[in-house]
């Protein structure tokens, strides 16, 4: 085999991986601090955060034209509830209802291009690999205090591995049991959730009138993106080359 036949996939696979990992680690620090200042137990909010972080991400890698729906539908919705309340933003509110609006754009991306349930089979692999992955790592915060940039990159590296080793059974059990109809319109509906969440804490760091105690908070979550972002860009980058080395073909799944 000829070098450069060996070099495009890992380079391809490195640039995938990377965007990727750099949309974890933004969305997975971003979580953690949140669920954090939320009052939540920190291993709790360490599962959560790389949970929630892993089904997003592997919902844009896996299924990017259902995740754009999603996106566009909890942007739209978002820009509508903002226009409606008057920048009196509820986190919760904003979510559920961008949710239910990805829903029924999910709904209508599905009758207008119908599909199988891989989607959703992969969104429940990086669900199962975030769950593991989060457990893992909260056992190791415990022991070893983490920076931001490593806790990101090694998060990434964690969820990518296990979601690697999963995917195929999980797809596999997915063709038998999930059935196509919903596929579509629960990832669009997770990521409108996800998407309307982050224009909450968009919005509400531009709003005045703020509480001390809210204007800190997102401070905080602000001040921890940047090296989430760039710990989650190298660790999927790296981790895409060492698996690529052992043989795992993720130019496949590109």
């Amino acid at each position: 085999m000829r070098i450069q036949d060996r070099l495009t996939p890992i380079m391809l696979a490195l640039l995938v991986w990377g965007f990727a990992g750099a949309l974890f680690g933004a969305l997975f620090t971003g979580l953690h601090r949140i669920l954090l200042v939320g009052g939540l137990h920190a291993w709790l909010a360490l599962i959560a955060a790389t949970t929630a972080a892993a089904m997003t991400t592997t919902a844009f890698y896996s299924a990017m034209p259902i995740a754009l729906v999603g996106s566009m539908a909890g942007v739209l919705t978002s820009i509508g509830y903002l226009i409606i309340s008057g920048y009196e933003i509820e986190l919760l509110k904003l979510a559920e209802l961008a949710g239910g609006i990805g829903l029924l754009a999910g709904g209508f991306y599905a009758w207008i291009i119908p599909g199988g349930s891989r989607p959703l089979a992969e969104t429940i692999a990086g669900l199962i690999a975030g769950v593991l992955a989060g457990f893992i790592l909260s056992l190791i915060v415990h022991l070893i205090d983490l920076g931001v940039f490593v806790l990101a990159a090694g998060v990434v590296a964690l969820v990518g591995t296990l979601f690697e080793l999963l995917d195929q059974a999980v797809i596999g059990w997915g063709r038998r049991w999930l059935p196509g109809l919903i596929s579509a319109p629960l990832v669009a509906g997770l990521i409108a959730a996800i998407v309307g969440g982050g224009i909450w804490l968009l919005s509400g760091s531009a709003a005045s009138g703020l509480d001390t105690r809210t204007e800190t908070a997102i401070a905080l979550v602000l001040a921890d993106i940047p090296p989430g972002l760039l710990g989650g860009l190298c660790g999927g980058a790296i981790t895409s080359v060492i698996l690529e080395l052992f043989g795992f073909h993720l130019e496949d799944q590109i």
